[in-house]
Parts: C-alpha cells; structure tokens; sequence
C-alpha cells in the first residue's frame, strides 16, 4: 500500500512516501514556526524524488496530535485538502501513538513524552504485545514534569523531545524503586515513518478519518491549573483564607 504520511506535530517536521514497510523517500527538517511554508515544497520534492503523483498512492496518513496547535492544523488541513482532491482514504494517527512505533517491538513499557506549552509535558504509556500489537496502557496526558515523574510506578523507557529538555525534572519526582531507561538518540523525534505505518494498518482495518475530524488537543481545565497553582487548595477553602487575611486585617486596624 502506497501512502504519503506526515508528521507536523512538532517544531520537527517529517514527511514521507511509503509502500507498505518500505520507504521511498522521506524529508526530515526542523519546521519550527514554518509549517505552512515548508510542508507543500517538501511533499512537491518527494513525489519528484519517487516519480509518483497523487492519484498513484493509495492512502494518506497525518499526525493528529496533541502537539503544536499551528503545527497540526497545518498537517491535517492539508492532507484533507489532497483527500478532498483525491479522493483517498485518510487515516489520523495520535502523536505519542506514533512516537511508539519508533520503537516497535520493544519489550519495555514505552514512555513517550513531548513539550506542551506553559512548561507542561504531553505523555501516554504504551507497550507492544508478544503478537505485534501496540497496547495503550494509559492514554494521552498532560501536565508538569513532577506529575509525569509520580505517575511512573514502574520500570519505564522514556524518549521524546519532552524528555530531551525536562529530564532532570522528571527523574527527580520518580520513586526510587522505579528503572528509568532512556532511549536512543536517533528515536527522539517523530517521524513521518513511524506515522505511516501506524496509519497503514489503520488504512487496511478500513479506520478513515470522518468528515469533520479535528486535532487531538490534550489540555488540562483552566480550573485544574488554579488548583495547582493554589498549592492544592480547593475553591472554598482559598476563599475561606482570603476571608480570614481580610477579618484578620479589619480586626489588627
């Protein structure tokens, strides 16, 4: 099956030609802030590089997030754009989903990990079966490097560019009875290769992405975020303080 696959999720932009597990051509690039410029040129350059057209492929497959806002509608309007030209099946695979198949047929349980914003970390844990399937263990989450280090309770291997940069901060909140392992360099990013296969088997399964489909946008409530910052306190008992400093101030005037 031959399909166009792409990973704008991130600053890193991937972008390939696949015929089942074999690759074509891919184009991999730091994108950062340039998606919209640089996507179009690159898939121009590998249909050159393959001698194919849009109409010879037989699926496309695109990241579907969480990630960079900007990135993923880029990525997704995209290739809705080639469906609505084309008429091929698109397939939608999950970021972290995708970053897992950077490492299939590991035997560890898979921590992928990506940059969010306002210093908060995307992560989900997954693990491959001994038949070849990717099981979610536990699905899409987003929050800070201490609540990402607490939540790993057993023995883990950790990649992804969220890893790269908050490393310290993640090892400093896990248990002391839990092995940290970190992966190779060369599958720290996401890649348009991984996406791709992930999406093939999709594609073969009949999963199309439905008319209305949006990105993946992972992101904890407004309250939720209070509520940290707060140091844990619930709505009534920080007003009940605030009415305490106010009587307190009253009664000392």
């Amino acid at each position: 099956m031959k399909v166009l696959a792409v990973e704008t999720a991130t600053s890193w932009q991937s972008v390939a030609i696949l015929d089942g597990a074999r690759v074509l051509a891919r184009h991999d690039q730091d994108a950062a802030g340039s998606h919209a410029k640089l996507l179009l040129p690159t898939i121009d350059r590998l249909f050159r590089e393959t001698g194919l057209t849009l109409k010879q492929l037989e699926g496309l497959v695109v990241s579907i997030g969480p990630g960079s806002f900007t990135g993923l509608r880029v990525g997704l309007a995209t290739l809705l754009g080639f469906r609505t030209i084309s008429q091929l099946p698109l397939a939608v695979v999950p970021t972290l989903e995708g970053l897992a198949w950077n490492l299939r047929g590991t035997s560890d349980l898979l921590c992928p990990i990506l940059n969010s914003r306002r210093g908060e970390l995307y992560w989900a844990l997954f693990r491959w079966t001994g038949d070849g399937r990717l099981e979610r263990v536990v699905s899409e989450q987003v929050g800070t490097p201490v609540m990402l280090g607490k939540s790993l309770t057993e023995s883990v291997l950790v990649f992804g560019e969220g890893w790269t940069v908050e490393a310290p901060a993640i090892r400093l909140a896990v248990s002391s009875t839990v092995t940290i392992i970190e992966a190779p360099d060369a599958v720290m990013k996401p890649s348009a290769v991984s996406i791709g296969l992930a999406g093939i088997e999709r594609l073969r399964r009949g999963e199309y992405a439905e008319t209305g489909i949006s990105p993946l946008y992972v992101q904890r409530t407004a309250a939720e975020l209070k509520y940290e910052e707060s140091g844990g306190m619930s709505p009534v008992a920080l007003r009940q303080e605030r009415i305490a400093r106010k009587v307190k101030a009253r009664l000392g005037a």
